[in-house]
């Protein structure tokens, strides 16, 4: 049996590219308070370049498990694709105490928000092949109606099927560019 030590690191230099294939990008929100649904982005660039996180995704990737839902998501009552296609992120990395943090900006559906993103940052590593890379797990979590996302449903009770909370989630392989 192995152990695999997570080593704190500074905030690497030069320019490292999200591997995609071995990263994700998710997000979770309650629904109707008994339950978590959760979506995941398939396609998204993400660069880590001294120290300054950018990355962006479109929502025509999201993976959902029913049609109808992924086309109500796209819709103008969530995510309104047609008009803003993509979802973006830029910020600025920094050690904390235990972590890192990232202080940035995201824009969801055309309106630009402050954001901090919090987790860890592990390597460097060399891959089997030769290349450095470090691994970086990020967690915030947004107010989905200051992004205009306002739908939702009543239920019995009074209360709202939906959540506003919405937790984004960030798992990144970062590869140092050749």
């Amino acid at each position: 049996m192995s152990t695999i030590t997570q080593q704190q690191t500074a905030v690497p230099t030069g320019t490292l590219t999200a591997d995609v294939v071995h990263s994700s990008l998710t997000f979770e929100v309650q629904y109707m308070g008994v339950a978590t649904y959760g979506a995941t982005v398939k396609e998204f660039a993400a660069t880590l370049a001294d120290g300054v996180l950018s990355g962006s995704a479109p929502m025509k990737s999201l993976d959902i498990k029913e049609e109808a839902f992924y086309n109500h998501l796209l819709s103008p009552e969530f995510f309104d694709a047609e008009k803003h296609p993509d979802v973006s992120f830029s910020g600025t990395l920094a050690p904390t105490g235990d972590g890192v943090e990232v202080d940035g900006e995201i824009t969801i559906k055309g309106i630009t928000r402050p954001a901090t993103l919090r987790g860890t940052l592990v390597g460097p590593v060399t891959d089997p092949y030769g290349n450095t890379r470090y691994g970086l797990k990020l967690e915030t979590t947004i107010d989905r109606t200051e992004f205009g996302i306002n739908w939702n449903a009543d239920m019995p009770d009074g209360t709202k099927a939906l959540a506003n909370d919405v937790t984004l989630r960030a798992d990144l392989s970062l590869v140092e560019a050749a």
